[in-house]
C-alpha cells in the first residue's frame, strides 16, 4: 500500500509582524522557515538575526512588512548576558572549544570596577566566528578552517550595563546598545579587563527597539493555535516605522505618492524620512526628503 505524501497548503499573501521568542538551539533562518511554514506565508523576513545558542525576541516580517525591516536593524537592543568567568572559548561562547580555564576570585566591587571602560561609544574588534563578509565569504568560514584575518576594529554603542547577579563563575548583566554590538565579544573583553578570561555563557535578547519579549509568543504555542488564532498575533507594517514622524495626506496628495510622483510640503528637512498615511489612517509607506526638498515615496505597501 503506498501513501501520497502530505501536501503543503498553498503559500499565500499574509502581511503583518509576528514578535517571536526564539528558544535556544535553533538558528534564527529555522525558526523564520517553521513561521512561515505555519503561516504559509509567500513571503518572510527577520529583522537581524540572533546566534543558535541564544534565545529571545526575534521581529519576524511577513509580506509587505518585510519591505520595512531595515528600519529596526538600526534599532537599540537590550540583552540578558550570561558570562562564564575563567574560562575562554575559540568562539567566545558556548558553541566553541574551550582553550584556557583560570581560577576566579572576582568581586562584585571589581567588577562594577571596570565597566565602565565598556559604556559610551566604544571600539570592538569583530570576531572571527561572525557572518561579516571579506572578499563576498563569511569570517566564520575562514576561521573554520584556521584562518585568522585583521579586523579594523568598529565604533559601537553601549547605553547601559547592568550587574543583575555574580554567583560563584558565572556574571549576569543586562546589556543595552546600539547596533553592531557583539555580546560574546563584550564578555571577552569584560574578563579580559578581569584578568580572568571569560566567554558567554548564555544570551536571551529582551528588546528590540519599542518591543519587548513580553509581548512575544514561543513557537510551541504559535503551533498549537489555529490559522485564525496566528492571524491575531500579527501586527502592523506599520509598527516597524512608529519611530518616524507621522504625515497624514490628502487624497490629492496621497494618490500622487502613490503613484511615485513626489509632493512638496513646506518645513521639511533633505534626508528626513516621514511614515504617510491615508486620509482614513491607512498606512502607505515610507517617503524621504529628496534634495529638492519634496516627498519621494522610497517604500510603499502595495495597494
Amino acid at each position: 500500500m503506498t501513501t501520497e505524501p502530505r501536501r503543503r497548503p498553498p503559500r499565500r499573501k499574509v502581511d503583518g509582524v509576528l514578535l517571536l521568542d526564539k528558544p535556544a538551539g535553533l538558528s534564527s533562518n529555522a525558526a523564520l522557515q517553521q513561521v512561515k511554514r505555519l503561516y504559509s506565508a509567500e513571503k518572510a523576513g527577520h529583522t537581524g538575526t540572533l546566534d543558535p545558542f541564544a534565545s529571545g525576541l526575534l521581529p519576524i516580517c511577513l509580506g509587505e512588512a518585510t519591505k520595512f525591516s531595515r528600519f529596526l536593524l538600526d534599532a537599540d537592543k537590550v540583552y540578558r548576558a550570561e558570562i562564564r568567568l575563567g574560562m575562554r572559548t575559540t568562539t567566545a561562547d558556548p558553541e566553541g572549544e574551550v582553550i584556557e580555564t583560570r581560577p576566579v576570585t572576582v568581586t562584585p566591587e571589581q567588577v562594577r570596577a571596570v565597566l565602565p571602560r565598556f559604556l559610551g561609544e566604544i571600539l570592538q574588534v569583530p570576531p572571527m566566528h561572525s557572518a561579516l563578509k571579506r572578499d563576498g565569504k563569511p569570517l566564520y568560514e575562514y576561521a573554520r578552517q584556521g584562518i585568522e584575518l585583521e579586523r579594523p576594529p568598529r565604533r559601537v554603542q553601549v547605553h547601559a550595563l547592568v550587574v543583575e547577579a555574580l554567583a560563584g563563575d558565572v556574571l549576569t548583566l543586562k546589556v543595552h546598545c546600539g547596533k553592531g554590538l557583539y555580546v560574546r565579544t563584550l564578555a571577552e573583553d569584560i574578563g579580559a579587563a578581569l584578568g580572568c578570561g571569560a566567554c558567554l555563557q548564555a544570551l536571551r535578547r529582551l528588546q528590540v527597539g519599542p518591543f519587548s519579549l513580553d509581548q512575544a509568543v514561543g513557537l510551541a504555542e504559535l503551533e498549537a493555535r489555529d490559522p485564525a488564532g496566528r492571524a491575531a498575533l500579527l501586527k502592523p507594517e506599520a509598527i516597524l516605522v512608529a519611530d518616524l514622524p507621522r504625515l497624514d495626506l490628502d487624497l490629492d496628495a496621497a494618490w500622487q505618492v502613490c503613484h511615485g510622483q513626489p509632493i512638496w510640503r513646506p518645513g521639511l528637512a533633505v534626508g528626513e524620512c516621514h511614515a504617510i498615511h491615508a486620509p482614513d489612517g491607512r498606512f502607505l509607506g515610507v517617503a524621504e526628503v529628496d534634495p529638492d526638498g519634496k516627498l519621494a515615496p522610497r517604500r510603499l505597501v502595495a495597494g
